[in-house]
């Protein structure tokens, strides 16, 4: 079954909300096994917004439709829905009970405030329409039903759309579609995207169900599997396979198989494991890779010392790097990563420390000492390595691509995957 969203809001076409709803009710489909191939927003015009519904409608079996339900006169997404559907639109005597009820306890809570009579437009309905209960705000949802097409219509706000989405229109659309879908991500690192492509080059071509699909994103390369089937449990029986060969041709380079763990979650827990405990010594990246340990709840029980040594001076005064390095190889150097590696083990008493320093620009760079140019060094138990790097893009971007190269190199050191 296909399915189709539109979000109805000049104000989102501004930019000044962001359309979350989209994002929910697409992940929501997917659940439900229903194929979403368009997604649209239009504006609060009569004309366009005809336009946009009758086109979803024509060319898709479900269209949601979210925004544009309240009282006030730009709010026109039932009346225009009704109108291309043809159904008449008349009142709603239980809808327009529970206007008045919650009414009559604003006007409790606001005696100050004045209620309009415009609020009562939200109890009319097209006929025939299924009224569905908002039980956080006044505007009903509602299911148009004609010709083996129907709508469904949502309000816009997300703290009333989600609990109704879930109260009624999960259980109604699960009933239309017998079929679900179910996921799986395999997340890799240390491998480009372009390499992971083609190394599954064979099971995409010969994919039927599941399928599988590679999403990069910056240090990582995430591999998502999807099944179709009648149940979760034949979903999973499909997927299982699949998973057990990407875990066999890319090794130790897949850090997790579930969609919320992060890569430092997997370092943090490699650590825990290990029983090794962190410190970090940065430079061009000022406290960025500490700041994405510390967001793993538990990072206390391994992460020591956080160094921010941006200048030279730091560099000697905090980690002992030898002001001969600084005059005859310059900061940005093997050299430098490495001794600030060693010298934060030193400090710190932390059986490890990852060290990084480099040129993130947009000023400073030679042509021999580019803009992007990072080295790392990593100092583990006594043995210390480094590592050179060349980022490209904005100095936000090689700041980034730095962080998620550092998080890598040191979940390959301590698995032991690295030599000098």
């Amino acid at each position: 079954m296909i399915a189709e969203l539109v979000a109805v809001g000049t104000e989102i076409l501004l930019g000044n909300i962001v359309n979350t709803n989209s994002a929910y009710l697409s992940e929501k489909c997917a659940q439900l096994g229903l194929s979403v191939y368009y997604e649209s927003v239009v504006g609060d015009n009569r004309d366009r917004m005809k336009a946009v519904i009758a086109s979803a409608l024509d060319r898709s079996d479900v269209v949601i439709l979210s925004g544009g339900l309240g009282p006030t006169e730009d709010d026109l997404t039932k009346e225009v829905c009704a109108e291309v559907m043809g159904l008449p639109l008349s009142e709603d005597p239980h809808s327009r009970k529970r206007i008045e009820r919650y009414m009559k306890e604003y006007k409790k809570n606001h005696p100050d405030r004045r209620v309009t009579s415009n609020n009562y437009k939200q109890a009319q309905v097209p006929e025939g329409a299924i009224v569905l209960d908002n039980h956080n705000g006044t505007a009903p949802g509602l299911i148009l039903e004609k010709n083996g097409k129907t709508a469904i219509l949502l309000p816009g706000p997300p703290n009333e759309l989600i609990p109704m989405f879930e109260e009624s229109v999960f259980s109604y659309l699960r009933k239309k579609q017998p079929e679900i879908i179910c996921s799986q991500v395999v997340k890799i690192c240390g491998i480009g995207e372009s390499q992971v492509a083609a190394d599954i080059q064979d099971m995409i071509e010969a994919q039927t169900n599941p399928t599988l699909a590679p999403y990069a994103k910056t240090g990582e390369v995430h591999l998502r599997i999807t099944a179709k089937g009648e149940d979760e449990k034949s979903c999973k029986k499909l997927i299982k396979p699949v998973v057990k060969e990407l875990q066999k041709r890319f090794g130790k380079n897949v850090f997790a198989l579930d969609a919320d763990k992060t890569l430092e979650e997997s370092v943090v827990d490699l650590l825990k494991e290990k029983k090794l405990t962190l410190s970090l010594a940065e430079s061009c990246t000022g406290g960025a890779i500490a700041a994405r340990i510390v967001n793993v709840p538990g990072a206390s029980q391994v992460f020591t010392h956080g160094f921010v040594t941006y200048s030279n001076r730091a560099k000697r005064e905090c980690l002992g790097v030898k002001k001969s390095t600084l005059k005859t190889v310059g900061a940005v150097s093997a050299k430098c990563a490495r001794q600030m590696a060693k010298g934060g083990c030193a400090a710190s008493g932390a059986d490890i420390c990852l060290s990084v320093t480099g040129l993130a620009g947009p000023d400073g760079g030679t042509s021999e000492t580019p803009v992007g140019t990072v080295f790392m060094g990593c100092c583990c138990n006594g043995h210390t390595i480094t590592r050179e790097y060349h980022f490209t893009g904005n100095r936000t971007k090689i700041r980034q691509q730095a962080v998620a190269s550092a998080l890598v190199l040191l979940r390959e050191c301590m698995m032991g995957e690295v030599e000098e």
